[in-house]
């Protein structure tokens, strides 16, 4: 059995487990068209075979749903409610390194040992059970399945669900009578699957909502409110608008999580956290919207962490000459907020002082470097880049940042396999096509607003090696590397080149990138 015996090391049996869940990836595109709804009904067969409709029944849970901020709305939650003394349990989604960091019990990722003995409860009951007419769950399927199961062995006093993807169809809408839901900033994301206008989307969002279970939102676009209305009177919810938190409610501290975008975020999970404190019979007395927040929501808010969203990282080999900035945002929306936070903090170039683990004497040299800004990016084949390139680019430059050079590399991580702390290999036969049409939309983009004629831009550019060989395109404004490994190699190159430049590196387009820079630099 894959779970293996005494003979198989702890590092084998967990990447034996890996390759379990790896094989649960479907090669069909999450956007056919056949499929709407993938069979939903499977889901309840799957929680009878493990025996978790009692359990998740009696879970005490928050669901929330939304195309911006529902993980960040998910994190300041948990941290609030911890820090209220409840024992929680986090299901967020995609994972940035491990796959376990998805599964948090009290804030932290759940232990090896436990994932272990839990991952093959819930795999080896499925593959007992399952057959033809009822096959093995998908990928995320299983992992929202893990999920029950981890919080309800573990028995945890409040589960904070952030949906996958849309809604309606979402695996972790199984839950028929959570205690409170929630929408965040609704955008266009996953057109593909959930509609091509913010009405279609909203709907597909307001899925989740539950008969007579109250409901909050953050302030929409016209169409999407009227939509999200629509479906709450439908269902005679409390639907509710979580405004903005208010600066003056943390006594003079600052949100954990960066950006002025999370206000709206913490706005909404201060909303529903204290319904949930209401509904389980724990009410905060004297809590109003105008005097300081409860001291564990102000604990909440200002330690809460999530990786890979507004995350500052020096690098480990110079940290004061290369800094990467990292931001998983991957929609038109996100990528503005995502250029306005790296703006702020790249003009103003103080935060480094609050980077407790960079050595003083990089403190003292960097203070007097320049900067150089640098844009390393890749995204999904189905985002559109015409939508996200210009919308970074031009809030950063209405901020005063402009790129000295943008580059494009393919990620390591590959949709069909769950990777592990290990570093793969390196395909020699990588396909760049994508990476080029990226680089043509840049350059052309760099082009048009200098004030000249978008031109072929393959004319400006030139072949030349990376440091694995491969042919790679240079151009003006951008390069093209065939390995996200060789990107950063090159980045510290210059760094130690130029050691009067601080580089500062924005890492974004795809959380799968972040994930891998991250795995990278913290070596």
């Amino acid at each position: 059995m894959a779970k293996g015996g005494s003979m198989e090391s702890a590092a084998d049996r967990y990447q034996s487990t890996l390759d379990a869940l790896s094989s649960l990836i479907t090669k069909k595109s999450r956007a056919d068209k056949s499929n709407k709804g993938d069979r939903y009904d499977l889901l309840f067969d799957y929680l009878k075979i493990l025996e978790l409709d009692e359990a998740i029944s009696q879970l005490k849970i928050i669901h929330v749903a939304g195309t911006k901020g529902k993980g960040s709305t998910c994190t300041f939650a948990e941290s609030i409610l911890r820090n209220c003394g409840f024992r929680t349990g986090l299901f967020t989604s995609p994972h940035l390194i491990d796959v376990r960091e998805r599964f948090r019990l009290d804030g932290l990722e759940i232990s090896e040992e436990k994932f272990l003995e839990y991952f093959w409860w819930c795999y080896d009951r499925l593959k007992e059970e399952t057959n033809d007419d009822v096959p093995m769950p998908t990928y995320f399927r299983f992992l929202a399945l893990l999920a029950f199961k981890i919080f309800a062995a573990e028995q945890v006093d409040v589960a904070i669900l952030e949906v996958g993807l849309g809604g309606r169809f979402d695996a972790t809408n199984v839950v028929e009578k959570p205690i409170v839901c929630g929408i965040s900033s609704l955008g266009y994301d996953h057109m593909e699957i959930l509609g091509n206008t913010l009405g279609e989307i909203a709907g597909e969002k307001a899925g989740i909502f539950k008969h007579e279970i109250p409901a909050f939102t953050v302030p929409q676009p016209d169409e999407a409110m009227h939509v999200l209305e629509e479906k709450a009177s439908k269902l005679n919810v409390n639907l509710q608008v979580a405004h903005p938190l208010n600066v003056n409610l943390l006594n003079g501290l600052k949100l954990a999580l960066e950006g002025e975008h999370q206000y709206l975020n913490a706005g909404l999970a201060v909303a529903l956290c204290s319904t949930w404190l209401q509904r389980t019979g724990h009410p905060i007395i004297n809590f109003n919207q105008t005097g300081p927040l409860p001291e564990p929501f102000i604990k909440g808010l200002t330690t809460a962490s999530l990786q890979g969203r507004a995350q500052i990282v020096p690098d480990i080999e110079s940290p004061g000459n290369l800094v990467f900035y990292l931001d998983g945002a991957h929609s038109p929306e996100s990528m503005e907020a995502c250029a306005r936070w790296f703006s702020l903090c790249t003009r103003d170039d103080n935060h480094l002082s609050n980077l407790n683990y960079q050595p003083q004497q990089h403190m003292d040299e960097g203070s007097k470097k320049d900067t150089a800004q640098i844009l390393l990016f890749n995204c999904m084949s189905v985002r559109d880049p015409q939508l996200l390139l210009p919308r970074l680019m031009r809030t950063c430059a209405s901020h005063g940042v402009c790129f000295k050079k943008a580059l494009f590399v393919p990620n390591i991580s590959v949709y069909h396999k769950v990777g592990s702390q290990a570093l793969p290999t390196i395909d020699p036969q990588v396909d760049l096509s994508w990476q080029f049409a990226l680089q043509r939309a840049w350059e052309s983009l760099m082009q048009s607003d200098k004030g000249g004629e978008p031109s072929n831009t393959d004319q400006a550019c030139e072949e030349m090696k990376d440091d694995t060989g491969m042919s790679v395109m240079g151009c003006k404004n951008s390069s093209i590397f065939s390995s996200l490994p060789s990107a950063i190699k090159w980045l510290r190159d210059t760094a130690q080149k130029d050691r009067f430049v601080r580089f500062q590196v924005l890492v974004t387009g795809s959380l799968h990138l972040v994930g891998d820079v991250l795995r990278l630099i913290k070596k």
